[in-house]
């Protein structure tokens, strides 16, 4: 690995990121709250040091005019070093309102890596601080280096390692001939799906900036809402139409982008990713809509409404909720676990395993059990009419075996320090699984504020590897990759 290379991609990331910041001083100044503008304004600055700095002491970063031909493990470490910086930067406005450091790193992680677990025991802060919580989710629903890459001319051709070290899914689906078109048409499907979430907000009786920040945080796949409540209270039309965005939050952006440009919605449901999720999503919430229905005694409109939207919530790792299912009642809230490990799809703003993993794991299972019957035939597995490679396999059966692996080790430390198994093991797969709240203290109306230093750390931890879907983080873990090469 050249320190060199890696230096000047890693402060590139982080100088556009800190133009990022100065964003939420257009609502401070909007709403007249001209105390916010100094937090973010010490946040950009400090990110712009940071940049500068590295430059200064990797001066051989200084003479490089190109990253072309920047390496896989170059391209890895600069996307891992700087969504755990982005997380630091992300959390300093919120050290000027009296937060710990601790619950502002936790706030600002959550925030970026669109987990939606909250420290905020309290939404008294202004405008600009609200806003910073749902934009730091939508930045951070498509991927920091997406935007980039999308953007900026420096990453038009060495973006294809740092793209796949952002989103490294179980497949390198791309649909168009270059990464930054493709990565160019990724925010545009993003961008215009929130525009109209917004537009129909407003329509249907929110105000622009409860419109706005909830839109950010749905699409996103986020959860965090100017409002403390969340949805609850929020008429029928306002839910479904969260719903609806929620859902395809979850939904492959790829596929979406297939759709939306053949203007034909039935390519959808020739997927077979899509197939399953969305078959997944509809029997689950059907589940659940007569489990509220018999069990909590809601109305036929209530728990189809609030069945739909909480499972919308929790398969596209988003965290919003329509009302408070840590109340629900044990079969309610055993569907939701469910709905919650299964995950979103790939190519998504969401989180979670990924119905692709799942689709590998049981076609891999089934694979090995025809072994069983007939040795000498040959299979192959296929994903619709594409064979998956080996390579693919392989990383997908290490994948889910870290993820449950570091699940049941975070699980672990955080039972023995919080002596609470529900807090441990919910928080550990609302973590890992960028989900946000869970069950008990640490549900839909609750906080993470007053929980151990270390176990918001761990979260935190979890949060980052969740988002980037392990394989960069692991990587790091790896001598091989420290070699240092001028």
């Amino acid at each position: 690995m050249r320190l060199s290379y890696l230096a000047y991609t890693f402060s590139l990331i982080i100088m556009y990121f800190s133009a990022v910041l100065l964003i939420p001083i257009i609502v401070a100044l909007l709403y007249g709250e001209y105390h916010s503008v100094l937090p973010f304004l010490t946040a950009s600055a400090i990110a712009l040091l940071t940049s500068v700095t590295i430059r200064k002491i990797f001066k051989n970063s200084e003479e490089i005019k190109s990253i072309n031909d920047i390496k896989k493990s170059e391209g890895l470490c600069s996307v891992t070093f700087s969504w755990f910086f982005a997380c630091i930067f992300a959390s300093i406005p919120y050290l000027f309102y009296g937060i710990t450091p601790i619950n502002a790193l936790f706030e600002g992680t959550s925030g970026i890596t669109t987990t939606g677990a909250t420290a905020f025991t309290t939404f008294n802060y202004p405008h600009a601080v609200l806003f910073w919580r749902s934009f730091s989710q939508w930045l951070g629903g498509m991927g920091i280096i997406v935007l980039f890459i999308a953007i900026l001319p420096q990453f038009a051709i060495a973006g294809r390692q740092l793209f796949f070290a952002e989103a490294p899914g179980p497949t390198e689906d791309k649909f168009t001939p270059r990464i930054k078109s493709t990565a160019s048409a990724l925010w545009k499907i993003y961008a215009g799906l929130t525009v109209i979430e917004i537009l129909l907000l407003k329509y249907f009786g929110m105000n622009w900036f409860n419109a706005i920040c909830n839109s950010f945080s749905s699409i996103s796949g986020g959860g965090f809402s100017p409002l403390e409540n969340s949805i609850i209270g929020s008429s029928h039309t306002i839910m479904w139409i969260i719903t609806f965005f929620m859902f395809f939050a979850g939904a492959n952006f790829n596929l979406q982008y297939k759709a939306w440009t053949k203007f034909n919605p039935l390519i959808l449901f020739k997927n077979e990713e899509f197939k399953i999720y969305f078959g997944a999503v509809v029997s689950i919430a059907l589940l659940l809509t007569v489990s509220l229905f018999l069990n909590m005694h809601y109305t036929v409109g209530d728990s189809f409404s609030h069945a739909f939207f909480n499972v919308s919530s929790l398969v596209s790792s988003t965290g919003f909720c329509s009302d408070n299912y840590a109340d629900w009642d044990y079969v309610s809230k055993v569907l939701l676990l469910v709905i919650m490990l299964f995950g979103s799809s790939a190519s998504s703003a969401g989180g979670g395993l990924k119905v692709m993993r799942w689709m590998l794991i049981f076609k891999i299972m089934k694979l090995e059990m025809m072994r069983i019957l007939h040795p000498k035939a040959v299979y192959n597995i296929k994903i619709g009419n594409y064979t998956v490679s080996k390579d693919i396999l392989y990383q997908t059966l290490m994948f889910v075996s870290f993820y449950f692996a570091l699940i049941a080790l975070s699980a672990l430390v955080v039972a023995i320090i919080e002596k609470n198994t529900i807090v441990a093991v919910i928080g550990s797969v609302a973590s890992i699984g960028n989900i946000g709240p869970g069950f008990g203290q640490i549900g839909p109306l609750g906080n993470f504020s007053d929980l151990h230093t270390v176990t918001k750390c761990i979260f935190i931890i979890d949060m980052i590897a969740g988002r980037l879907e392990l394989i960069p983080f692991l990587v790091l873990f790896q001598k091989d990759l420290w070699l240092i090469r001028k």
